[in-house]
């Protein structure tokens, strides 16, 4: 912390504490919400191949999902920006959102699972552009943009450790003492538990609103509203987590793999899940942290690292998969904790919902053309898809050398 913010946070101890109250509710609801949704995506990968999808389906239906649950951001951002009701936007997305996941357990083929998988997607599509603006609101009361979102994002991560932990241990109970399940029945009854959290998560949600109409409130000095557009650093960051992006597996397809290539039991896969989620909430936390002292040049060697996972998850064994599976989780929850955290410091508060939402479209075609490519290339080449991917990686270095430069400038 800066002793600017820290002599701030002493002269309005009350914001200060309005605004942690704030980011602690908010990222409990986050905690309950990707309970659900990634709960429910552990399991995707192996109950659309029970369904009979192949791995170009399952590969693409995740890309589309993550395209539309990107690149929808754009209208979200800019609808959020014209208006100013960031909170009916972020409710409408997590109703969305949170409805549609436990109707997956009325599923009996592949077709209906995809369009209740995509429909999630497009939920979190237009909630999250207007949350991360109102979570803004409370950085300079906490110390930095790094702080609000790695704890936010730790709290939701932390989330998507349990709920895989927990649909693991139901299937397990359900008949999976094996290792092994017959049909899609187990996985239709863990998407229907579901509903718990689900209905969880809307009730903290509806709490909020009740409790902070005006986050922008929080901001006990308002920010300079003069700044018109965006810099050419937005720009060359975007370019730079695309290629991230565009080499990032999906896990639907990493849990494809594991089904089909069985380098470990079924009833590990949410486990591994799991793992990924918890040391992504934990990255999110100590990085984000760290993005407030250090600036964006954390990304280079934490993306020099998780380049390793694709060979390490698809070529490996049992711990070398669960290492690579890690080192996926890390990478991903890095990138989602100071993504929001460096946009919010690129762009004007006025363009900053707008900017979240351009940002992500272009984030989410990357990973759309990036699973798409990967999901055909399992079908062809296992090698093939990890020199892409790592490739992919490695290509983003360069860029995220330059925009260090220009923030330290």
């Amino acid at each position: 912390m800066t002793p600017e913010f820290a002599e701030h946070a002493n002269r309005h101890p009350k914001s200060k504490s309005a605004a942690f109250r704030f980011v602690l509710l908010i990222g409990v609801m986050s905690f309950f919400a990707d309970f659900t949704y990634e709960g429910s995506r552990s399991i995707v990968g192996p109950y659309l191949a029970v369904l009979g999808a192949s791995a170009t389906v399952v590969s693409i239906s995740a890309g589309l999902g993550e395209l539309l649950g990107y690149a929808l951001r754009l209208v979200s951002g800019r609808l959020s920006d014209r208006t100013g009701e960031y909170w009916p936007i972020t409710l409408g997305g997590y109703f969305l959102q949170m409805s549609v996941v436990p109707l997956v357990a009325l599923t009996g083929s592949w077709p209906w699972a995809v369009g209740l998988i995509i429909s999630e997607r497009i939920g979190r599509a237009i909630r999250n552009p207007p949350r991360d603006v109102m979570l803004s609101h409370a950085a300079k009361e906490m110390g930095g943009y790094g702080w609000v979102f790695g704890l936010h994002e730790a709290l939701d991560q932390f989330g998507a450790l349990f709920g895989p932990l927990i649909i693991a241990l139901v299937l397990f109970l359900r008949g999976g003492r094996e290792g092994h399940f017959n049909g899609p029945d187990d996985y239709r009854f863990v998407f229907a538990l579901l509903l718990v959290p689900a209905l969880t998560c809307l009730g903290l949600l509806v709490t909020a609103r009740l409790l902070y109409p005006r986050p922008q409130d929080l901001e006990a000095h308002p920010p300079d509203l003069k700044a018109r557009g965006l810099p050419r650093v937005f720009w060359i960051y975007l370019a730079g987590a695309a290629l991230v992006a565009a080499g990032s597996a999906d896990f639907a397809l990493m849990a494809y793999h594991f089904e089909k290539a069985a380098p470990i039991p079924s009833s590990w896969v949410p486990i591994f899940y799991a793992v990924a989620m918890g040391v992504s909430g934990t990255g999110s936390l100590i990085f984000g942290r760290l993005f407030d002292r250090v600036g964006i040049s954390i990304l280079i060697p934490l993306t020099l690292v998780s380049a390793l996972s694709a060979p390490l998850v698809f070529l490996g064994s049992f711990w070398i998969a669960l290492a690579g599976t890690a080192l996926w989780g890390l990478g991903m929850g890095v990138h989602e904790s100071i993504v929001p955290a460096a946009v919010a410091r690129m762009a004007p508060p006025q363009r900053r919902a707008s900017a979240y939402g351009l940002f992500t479209a272009g984030y989410g075609v990357s990973w759309f053309v990036g699973s798409a490519l990967m999901g055909f290339l399992y079908d062809v080449s296992l090698p093939a898809l990890i020199a892409f991917s790592v490739a992919a990686e490695l290509a983003a270095l360069p860029l995220l050398f330059v925009v260090t430069r220009q923030e330290e400038e």
